[in-house]
């Protein structure tokens, strides 16, 4: 019995990112704190920028060239000659062999065609929505300001314009039910960007949405939900091809300090990540623990460090099954073979 790892492969490019929170916004969304979020202080574009050159400032090419991000913000939306001088930064580092690609963040309703266009020829190569939800119930209760037929429409011109693109989805948000989020799933599926990055609801102090938290006006999806939907979630983007390359914020210091409620874990994504591949072998595997006794499953070495979750969590789930901890042996394939133990 053999199988494949569901995950997509990807070449793991280091990225190099510079931070730009609330950089273009012309509103603030109630569950937002990119400044806490990010562990970034607030600073004018023309600071991040010089800050930009002098971490690239005597660099040698890069093999492999990383990644540049321009993260946080809305990246479209901020001044024409801003965008320009961050690109044009972005495209001597490229044509020096530094950088690889170049990414910006954005709003779905923050982009146009002609102006995606302009952004390619400029140097961008991947676009990454900040979606959050395809359903307007959730878009309108988190004010948003935006439909989700536009939000679906913004993908359409990112990849018009040919750019890479990358979907920001936040299960959990105010006003979303299970099945907003099976919605957001399934649009993914057809659209099939890139990737996928999935970052659980959280109250953090400071925002509108503490407010109504300390109001009794919302209530976050519990850790416990999280870890029962988000599983199928990633294992339905995984067999479309989609790589799922965030699952939940980064342990920033500012984050845990002023974290109020909602579902976070400092290895959220291992957790997730394990619960998924197990998911995806319960339906491979033989369903009678009886029938894996005498057997050892080798799996690929990518694998490893998730594959009974975050310690070992998953290990009595999957003695159930009748797979021990001692059962399984790591190879550098890429697929799961079942084999009698010769031992």
């Amino acid at each position: 019995m053999r199988f494949l790892h569901p995950e997509p492969s990807s070449s793991a490019v280091p990225v190099f990112p510079v931070f730009i929170p609330f950089a273009g916004c012309a509103t603030r969304c109630v569950f937002c704190a990119q400044d806490i979020q990010t562990g970034v202080p607030l600073r004018p574009p023309e600071s991040i920028l010089r800050s930009l050159e002098e971490s690239f400032a005597g660099m040698e090419a890069q093999n492999p060239a990383r990644d540049l991000a321009f993260y946080g913000g809305t990246f479209t939306a901020l001044p024409r000659e801003t965008q320009n001088s961050f690109l044009a930064v972005a495209a001597r580092l490229k044509r020096e062999g530094k950088i690889r690609r170049v990414r910006c963040s954005t709003r779905p309703d923050a982009v146009s065609p002609r102006r995606l266009a302009a952004l390619r020829r400029l140097g961008l190569d991947d676009l990454e929505l900040g979606i959050q939800s395809f359903c307007d119930l959730p878009l309108r209760a988190s004010r948003r300001g935006y439909s989700g037929t536009e939000a679906r429409a913004a993908c359409l011109k990112a990849r018009e314009a040919g750019l890479g693109l990358g979907v920001q989805l936040m299960p959990g948000m105010p006003g979303m039910e299970e099945k907003h989020l099976e919605d957001d799933v399934e649009q993914c599926l057809e659209l099939r960007p890139d990737t996928v990055r999935l970052y659980p609801c959280l109250v953090l102090a400071g925002t509108a949405l503490a407010r109504e938290w300390e109001e009794g006006a919302f209530l976050p999806w519990s850790l416990e939900r999280i870890c029962r939907l988000l599983p199928r979630a990633i294992l339905a983007l995984w067999g479309r091809g989609i790589r799922v390359i965030r699952l939940g914020l980064a342990p920033e210091k500012n984050l845990k300090e002023n974290l109020l409620a909602g579902a976070w874990h400092p290895s959220l994504g291992q957790s997730l990540r394990g619960r998924a591949l197990q998911l995806y072998l319960s339906s491979r595997l033989p369903g009678e623990p009886e029938k894996l006794k005498g057997k050892i499953l080798c799996a690929p070495r990518r694998a490893q460090g998730e594959f009974f979750g975050h310690r070992r969590e998953l290990r009595p789930s999957y003695a159930a099954m009748g797979l021990e901890q001692k059962q399984v042996r790591w190879w550098n394939n890429d697929f799961f073979e079942l084999l009698e133990d010769s031992l």
